[in-house]
């Protein structure tokens, strides 16, 4: 029967929280730095005060209860409840202060992090950031299972349980050969993409979708560019080959000051009417209680961005 005066202490739910994430008692109990013994002592006087079967143990895998799954997104509330209020208490103004694990996409990670990493370190000392670059589908699967805080991304993430914060919108430049025909220009339409041996990224980043729906949009099939065999995993890799006169691509204006300078690429550009550029914002999970410190972050990522920006104009005007 449920004890009713029964009240879980936050060691317990972390405990049910990282078994459930990993569905491995080892891997949890190392997290934790516990033992495997105090780590089925905790989830055991967790179950028994609840009156409820968590997790079902077997010698081959852990699996979560339906209850479990039922009471998990609330078990990690309460614990992101805890550290806010940890967080609130530490720092002035309760800002920014503490552990936050900040997740972001590789098109945009190397290009604001210097000066984003400054900014938190002038504004926030108290703030211990933790970074992590992986594409949009794996910062959403850490944003569900609590292993980040809160991802920079490419909006709309359609993604459930999560609130976005737009940041800003980036735009795209045309990089080609110095001897391609469009090098220099400086108001290109959008079915100038019809003519341009595109360069893509591989599946999962984001940046990828984005050229392949600009190719939709000017109403250009992508099949030929998306079934490309030259494709890469990074916009410095992807540089490489267009130097190599092996194509061209898009690059996010951030990028512009760290990648273009290499001699053999040539800048191309849209015309003002034509949009052709990405959203990029903060994901977090709904249940969070930081959206105030998130606001805060978020205004010195736009700080970043606009700083990477400006040391691409000399690029830009040229």
């Amino acid at each position: 029967m449920n004890n009713k005066e029964y009240r879980p202490t936050l060691a317990q739910l972390r405990t049910f929280v990282t078994i459930a994430e990993n569905k491995h008692f080892g891997t949890a109990a190392n997290k934790l730095s516990i033992s495997q013994p105090s780590l089925s002592q905790a989830l055991v006087a967790l179950e028994t005060g609840l009156d409820v079967q968590l997790i079902e143990r077997s010698t081959r895998k852990v699996i979560v209860t339906p209850i479990g799954e039922e009471l998990l997104p609330y078990a990690k509330a309460t614990l992101e409840a805890a550290d806010a209020f940890l967080a609130r208490s530490r720092g002035a103004h309760g800002l920014l202060t503490g552990p936050l694990t900040i997740g972001i996409i590789p098109t945009l990670a190397p290009y604001i992090l210097p000066q984003l990493l400054q900014n938190l370190q002038d504004g926030y000392p108290d703030l211990e950031p933790r970074i992590v670059e992986e594409q949009t589908r794996h910062l959403l699967n850490q944003l569900r299972d609590g292993q980040i805080d809160v991802a920079v991304m490419a909006l709309p993430s359609d993604s459930a349980g999560m609130i976005e914060q737009p940041l800003f919108n980036e735009p795209f430049t045309i990089v080609v050969p110095e001897d391609h025909p469009q090098a220099g220009e400086n108001n290109l339409k959008l079915d100038v993409l019809e003519d341009l041996d595109l360069l893509l990224l591989d599946d999962g980043h984001c940046l990828r979708d984005q050229v392949l729906d600009l190719c939709r949009t000017a109403n250009i099939n992508p099949t030929e560019a998306s079934d490309s065999v030259t494709r890469a995993s990074s916009l410095t890799t992807i540089l490489q080959l267009v130097v190599a006169g092996l194509g061209s691509t898009l690059v996010p204006q951030s990028a512009l000051a760290t990648e273009c300078r290499r001699p053999g690429l040539a800048l191309a550009h849209f015309d003002e009417s034509v949009t052709a550029q990405r959203t990029i914002g903060l994901v977090y999970r709904s249940s969070s209680s930081r959206a105030e410190e998130y606001k805060a972050l978020g205004e010195l990522i736009t700080q970043a961005y606009e700083e990477a920006v400006e040391a691409s104009q000399e690029l830009i005007l040229a």
